[in-house]
């Protein structure tokens, strides 16, 4: 047996699923090393991004960290609002109850800045343990003996060996494919969002609120060319984040270009007094959100091996409710927990099974796969009942009924129990919010002067490392029929256009033209879309290397 450096813990992602497991772990005295592929934590990672403190939650992000909310947050979100949309017609709902249901606090953030403070945190904390942080290495596979997992692989040193592997590499996540425990095979399991960051100073002005005030927008109807899903504006301190998110199956169906339809949004004139005539992006970013609903692994763990956030599927995505860092902190204290407990007891083998019971008995597994939905998921997401669904709605009677209901309506989007079971079809987030404003909303009078940046202006505004001659993403099949969709899904590629990573091409052989797709990773800012909706092999880059993120 080769010896390689041992650890009692490794955990893989410096997000605030690796940090709240690290930071668990080391109070709790075990040896931890946490490895980050980015330069530095959050410079790989983007959210949208809402961070809540859930009242039944085991852990929320400050009891780890006391002084996040002054330190790393952004802005308390005090006040959240609904926009259906249709054309310049509006009607707007005060969905605030919904978000502060079981909701102790909900801030803003960005990742790079709060990743960052984090993980030095994570570094003093890791270190009385014998332990520490290192950017800058990706861990690429599980390390195996006789067929047992009992470490990880990287790039750039060499295997190390662990009592427990934590995989909070995102939604990517390498370890938990290598595993078997979650694949990339069904596009209807995943979300897409897409977000600019954009600069505003004076943001208390814009949105007449106080500095200790924060705002959440959401919009929905047909803005967005018919495709699943809807928009957010939050406030940051200086800053607004601004992004769609979009199922990743509507978005490939219509054929849907993101960056064009995030412009639907910023361009719409409701936006119009938010974003002024001085329109400047900073950031354009995306990422993939997987469903939980769909995929969030019921028994999270192999072997030595625990998932945690995203990596396992932990992704709340229910109506306007969109909960994610927060599970993320939860399941990894649990999992964290779970391997103390075990440990003490002579027997690490069990932190995993404790850690998959600890999520349900803490009701973690409930919030993220609500059984309402399997009943709701049986009969409304049928074809025939939601085109009838969608027929009934935009007939006479139906918006008879939508103008009856009125006002009641603001109440039913703010009930936690119908959000938990919106069915994944048209009805919820393009017929109903269109009818909803048809039939009840005013025109919007403003008109936007805002201006977006091309595709390739955002692209050049990113910073990238690009690792030259190692190329993270191989096109297996460059046929349309295979791998055409990237053209259009890529948040990065359209239609049209030479600059992104998809190309669509057309090449003559044997007297006939065939339509076919190239590839150019050098713009990739590793989403992941490409490893669902084309034939590739993906991989992320060598630590370090492919696109850096500032605001995340």
């Amino acid at each position: 047996m080769t010896e390689h450096e041992h650890y009692e813990a490794v955990v893989v992602g410096a997000g605030p699923g690796g940090a709240a497991a690290a930071a668990k772990l080391a109070a709790e005295g075990v040896e931890t090393l946490v490895l980050e592929r980015g330069v530095d934590a959050g410079s790989k990672n983007v959210s949208g991004g809402l961070l809540y403190a859930e009242s039944s939650a085991p852990y929320t992000i400050d009891d780890l960290f006391p002084d996040f909310r002054e330190e790393a947050a952004e802005r308390p979100v005090t006040e959240y609002y609904l926009h259906n949309v249709a054309g310049r017609k509006v009607r707007s709902f005060d969905i605030t109850a919904l978000h502060e249901h079981d909701t102790e606090w909900s801030d803003a953030v960005l990742r790079r800045p709060m990743d960052s403070w984090l993980a030095d945190r994570v570094h003093e904390m890791t270190r009385e343990t014998g332990g520490g942080l290192l950017t800058g290495v990706r861990v690429n596979g599980l390390l195996r003996e006789h067929g047992e997992i009992v470490g990880v692989t990287c790039d750039e040193i060499d295997p190390i060996r662990a009592d427990v592997v934590v995989a909070a590499d995102g939604v990517n996540s390498e370890l938990a494919r290598d595993a078997g425990l979650m694949d990339w095979e069904h596009p209807d399991q995943w979300f897409q969002g897409v977000k600019a960051v954009v600069d505003a100073p004076d943001v208390d002005d814009r949105f007449d609120i106080d500095p200790g005030e924060g705002v959440a927008h959401l919009f929905s109807g047909d803005l967005f060319e018919d495709v699943r899903g809807g928009g957010f504006l939050y406030t940051n301190r200086e800053t607004l984040s601004i992004g769609t998110v979009f199922h990743l199956d509507s978005l490939v169906a219509e054929r849907a270009e993101p960056h064009e339809l995030l412009d639907n949004l910023l361009t719409h004139p409701l936006l119009a007094d938010w974003l002024g005539d001085d329109y400047r992006e900073l950031e354009y970013s995306a990422k993939l959100v997987p469903d939980s609903k769909k995929v969030a692994h019921p028994d999270p763990h192999e072997g030595r091996l625990v998932l945690v956030g995203d990596a396992g599927g932990q992704m709340q995505a229910q109506g306007p409710i969109i909960k994610g860092m927060n599970h993320a902190v939860t399941a990894g204290a649990l999992a964290a927990e779970a391997f103390v407990e075990a440990r003490n007891r002579g027997n690490t083998d069990e932190a995993g099974r404790r850690y998959a019971e600890k999520l349900r008995d803490s009701g973690t597994m409930r919030k993220l796969r609500p059984p309402g939905y399997r009943v709701s998921r049986a009969l409304g997401e049928r074809d025939r009942v939601a085109s009838l669904t969608d027929a009934v709605l935009t007939s006479r009677v139906g918006r008879l009924g939508v103008r009856a209901l009125g006002g009641r309506l603001e109440s039913l989007y703010s009930s936690p129990g119908l959000a938990a079971i919106v069915p994944d079809t048209a009805t919820p987030y393009v017929t109903l919010p269109s009818v909803i404003a048809e039939e009840l909303g005013a025109d919007v009078t403003a008109e936007s002067r805002v201006e977006p940046p091309s595709l390739a202006d955002r692209i050049g505004a990113l910073t990238y490392d690009t690792d030259v001659g190692n190329p993270h993403i191989r096109v297996l099949d460059n046929s349309w029929a295979a791998s055409g969709a990237a053209v259009t899904a890529c948040p990065v590629s359209a239609l049209d256009f030479g600059g992104g990573c998809y190309r669509e091409e057309e090449v003559k052989t044997n007297g006939h033209t065939e339509r076919v797709v190239s590839l150019d990773t050098q713009p990739c800012v590793e989403c992941g879309t490409c490893a669902i909706v084309a034939d590739t092999e993906w991989t992320h880059p060598r630590g370090g290397k492919g696109v850096e993120f500032e605001q995340g």
